[in-house]
């Protein structure tokens, strides 16, 4: 059976629709290269983000396995070929990358390569990138190039796309680190103004404790159940704060096994009994993990601070391409509908903007006297 590459308006279309889906710029990067080696029906593709002394600060690759990446061994530096996409902004396509006087070699584990075709990324007049692709999959008489014109003009349309993608994957992240900077700096003036304060008037009220223990001791025993009830409060304070950071987990481990653990964690720190479980739950977009963390954080944190809950239960599901995240306690419950004021101070304005902000959707159901059961549904990538 022969090999038939992807081929009109369709294709195109299939590939700038997968890089305008993602936000993170690994995963713009990764998608171009699949695009671009699908696309032109290459062996090869690879593109390169530079950094400022000459090297690239990201290098993905496309059609080479990750044992035989980690045996090519450092990434490139910005020189011959390469050097000329990112520094004169040059279109290369060649019979055979070998014979060009500019090529340096390789290493010995890195893939052979013979006809070549590459370009820059430019986002206005700042190039941002080289996109390069190597082997054309077809019949071509020996020393002939199996890139086409045409070829290089579609993959020309391809990296406009990509720049796009790759300027708003960046401006997302730069975005999402302003808000973590910010969330950060409002953390600490709520330590200092709660935590900080709590651990002082624990401080004199053991010295007060010290200084009576001899003379008064009833006073005495009164001044340390102060102690105690101030450290339970601060203990609150610190568990509440804490809970807001967005964990490294998160990134390293995924949404399920962070969930996990923050549940096995909170479930031996409290006396309510606290479970998890999870069905057929794919990897989402990291902004939609991140929303379902916050609010699973949020709710838990309600049930245990404020309902007097026995049980809670989390669950997450696979629901369509997305996820169905359901946080259920047996606590006293609420209002919703009447109680505006609860309503704030429970944080259900900001998660229903979590939930609305990637796209999905938060329900409560909630009454006095029966508990609390919130919903949160997101889309897929």
């Amino acid at each position: 059976m022969s090999h038939r590459p992807p081929s009109g308006l369709a294709a195109v279309s299939a590939a700038l629709l997968a890089m305008s889906r993602h936000l993170e710029v690994r995963d713009v990067l990764k998608t171009i290269v699949a695009s671009a080696r699908e696309l032109l029906d290459a062996e090869y593709a690879a593109l390169g983000v530079p950094d400022d002394h000459g090297g690239f600060a990201q290098f993905v690759v496309d059609g080479v396995s990750d044992e035989q990446w980690k045996a090519i061994g450092p990434l490139p530096r910005q020189h011959g070929i390469l050097a000329a996409m990112l520094h004169e902004a040059k279109h290369e396509r060649l019979a055979d990358v070998r014979k060009d006087p500019r090529f340096g070699g390789w290493p010995a584990a890195h893939p052979d390569m013979s006809d070549f075709l590459g370009l820059p990324i430019r986002d206005g007049a700042e190039i941002i990138g080289a996109l390069f692709l190597a082997n054309k999959r077809c019949s071509k008489p020996e020393g002939s190039c199996g890139f086409t014109a045409q070829d290089e003009e579609l993959l020309s349309i391809l990296a406009q796309h990509a720049a796009i993608a790759l300027t708003n994957a960046r401006l997302y992240e730069r975005s999402r680190e302003l808000t973590i900077a910010e969330e950060r700096s409002r953390l600490a003036h709520e330590l200092h103004d709660a935590v900080s304060q709590k651990l002082f008037s624990l401080r004199l009220t053991a010295q007060a404790a010290t200084t009576l223990i001899d003379r008064d001791p009833v006073r005495a025993k009164g001044e340390l159940h102060q102690v105690a009830a101030l450290a339970a409060e601060a203990v609150d304070e610190l568990r509440a704060a804490v809970v807001e950071l967005r964990p490294a987990a998160l990134d390293e481990d995924g949404l399920v096994a962070t969930l996990r653990t923050q549940i096995q964690v909170l479930d031996r720190a409290h006396t309510a009994r606290v479970t998890f479980e999870s069905q057929g739950i794919r990897a989402l977009p990291a902004a939609q993990e991140e929303a379902l963390l916050r609010v699973s954080q949020e709710s838990l944190h309600n049930a245990l601070r404020h309902s007097g809950a026995e049980h809670v239960d989390v669950t997450l599901t696979r629901h369509g391409s997305g996820a169905l995240l359901r946080i259920a306690d047996d606590g006293c419950g609420f209002e919703p509908v009447a109680t505006r004021e609860a309503g704030r101070h429970l944080g259900l304005v900001s998660m229903r903007d979590r939930a609305s902000g990637v796209g999905g959707r938060l329900t409560v159901d909630s009454a006095p006297g029966r508990g609390t059961t919130i919903e949160m549904e997101v889309p897929g990538g």
